[in-house]
């Protein structure tokens, strides 16, 4: 046989690598239609490449928003751990740089759009964004907290509804109009007060301060409450000026003389409320004493075991709190926290000053002791109210952006004054807030947006 010469090895040579070429661009054509079937996703991020190289409006969050910051796995989290929500209604104690106090700066900014707090920087912070970062986005709908620091909207709707505006505004105008026809010792608060019935039937609560301030800080209360949009949890108020022989008190002129009541004083007429039961604070503020500490916040793990009820309950203490912070009032919570010292289940009795309406909703009544009266006596009764407020990292959207504007535009006391003489008639009669205490209002609002932006930032770091 005879051996293939140079020509007919070069031959052989030459088809072997038209073959080879041949199978070549078969591989590669399957495997780009391979690719070309892979989902959008998956070409956009390929393995090995980091999504924070990519342009913001490639990232999945929304235009001109920062996406959050990328974690190192080494503190304990998952690469595809979702945080719904994190610091719920606690804060550690003091010590943290960051932590709201006596003297330190506020984080920067605000809840508005420019504000950066610490640790996070750029995110917006603002009550009622319609964009949010990724991790909120996909935060589970059924969670009772989103974004880190805000109630549910599912969760607020279920909290069952109370003193309507209308229906606010018409007891408002028929108690001023009407006269009153017989007086009552008894379910109004102390010895001085009395129980009304008016002319159209219903009933009412008149309170006699020992002095002026707590009938000025009972009125002014209800229209902070207003100005929090908060008013809802607060029956009916209004003031009426005590004359024997006027129209309104004729009917009950003995009677107005043996309450000792002084002539032309001012007093509160606020609506009664039937059938309403006493109210025991929940677990997060519930402790016994000597356990070492007088506050039991509530932990990340328990939330998700309560019931609704309990949740919807806590969405209207966490705005009680935050209510009684700002007008320094230590007749509710406060003062079963001061009664521990010698009453150890006290936290397990009723609250003062707080009950539950026949449809859940919690009622905060007499608030006297708030603003004028409270702030008189702050020395002693701060050391019990802010750590309260420390003990609520939760809020309801709208009352934190209150609680914002009031803080961006430095107008608290202005805007308090505005709905007092707006409606209240009988404002002039006590007059309003000294300049001191003006001040006072305006720096506990500026403390409390600096508490909700140390809960967002401890939120946004976890």
């Amino acid at each position: 046989m005879r051996r293939p010469g140079r020509a007919g090895l070069g031959s052989l040579a030459a088809l072997w690598l038209l073959a080879l070429g041949s199978l070549l661009g078969l591989w590669t054509g399957l495997l780009q239609r391979e690719q070309e079937a892979a989902p959008e996703q998956e070409r956009r991020f390929p393995a090995g490449t980091a999504a924070r190289s990519l342009p913001p409006e490639q990232r999945g969050w929304g235009r001109g928003e920062p996406a959050p910051e990328r974690r190192s796995l080494g503190q304990g989290e998952s690469r595809g751990a979702q945080k719904t929500f994190r610091a719920l209604l606690t804060l550690p104690a003091g010590g943290d740089r960051g932590e709201p106090g006596a003297g330190q700066e506020p984080l920067a900014g605000g809840l508005g759009p420019s504000s950066q707090p610490e640790p996070r920087q750029g995110q917006d912070l603002e009550p009622g964004s319609r964009e949010r970062p990724a991790q909120e986005a996909l935060a589970d709908p059924a969670s009772p907290v989103q974004g880190g620091i805000f109630w549910s909207r599912a969760l607020e709707q279920q909290v069952p509804p109370g003193f309507g505006p209308e229906q606010a505004a018409s007891w408002l105008e028929t108690a001023r109009a009407a006269r009153i026809a017989s007086l009552e010792r008894g379910g109004c608060g102390r010895s001085s007060n009395r129980l009304a019935l008016l002319s159209d039937g219903s009933r009412a609560c008149v309170r006699y301060g020992i002095n002026p301030e707590q009938i000025q800080g009972e009125a002014l209360s209800y229209q902070l409450a207003g100005l929090l949009g908060i008013q809802q949890r607060l029956p009916p108020m209004t003031l009426a000026l005590v004359e024997a022989r006027g129209r309104q008190w004729g009917q009950v002129r003995d009677e107005v003389r043996g309450s000792h009541w002084a002539e032309g004083a001012v007093v509160s007429l606020t609506q009664w409320v039937d059938n309403l039961t006493d109210v025991v604070a929940p677990a997060p503020w519930r402790s016994e004493a000597g356990s070492g500490r007088r506050l039991q916040p509530l932990a990340a793990g328990e939330l998700s075991g309560l019931t609704q009820a309990q949740l919807v309950e806590l969405v209207q203490w966490t705005d009680l709190i935050l209510f009684d912070y700002l007008t320094a009032n230590f007749d509710r919570l406060v003062s079963n926290l001061f009664s521990l010292q010698w009453d150890p289940r006290v936290m397990h009795r009723a609250t003062s000053n707080l009950h539950r309406a026949p449809n859940g909703g919690l009622v905060f009544i007499d608030n006297e002791a708030g603003l004028v009266h409270g702030y008189r006596l702050l020395s002693m009764w701060d050391k019990y109210n802010e750590p309260l407020l420390r003990s609520v990292c939760i809020f309801r959207e709208a009352t934190a952006q209150r609680v914002w504007e009031l803080h961006r535009l430095q107008n608290a006391a202005s805007e308090l004054l505005r709905l007092y003489r707006t409606h209240e008639p009988l404002s002039g009669r006590l007059g309003f807030l000294s300049e001191q205490q003006a001040q006072l209002l305006q720096g506990r609002i500026d403390f409390v947006h600096k508490h909700i932006l140390h809960c967002k930032a401890m939120a946004t770091s976890l």
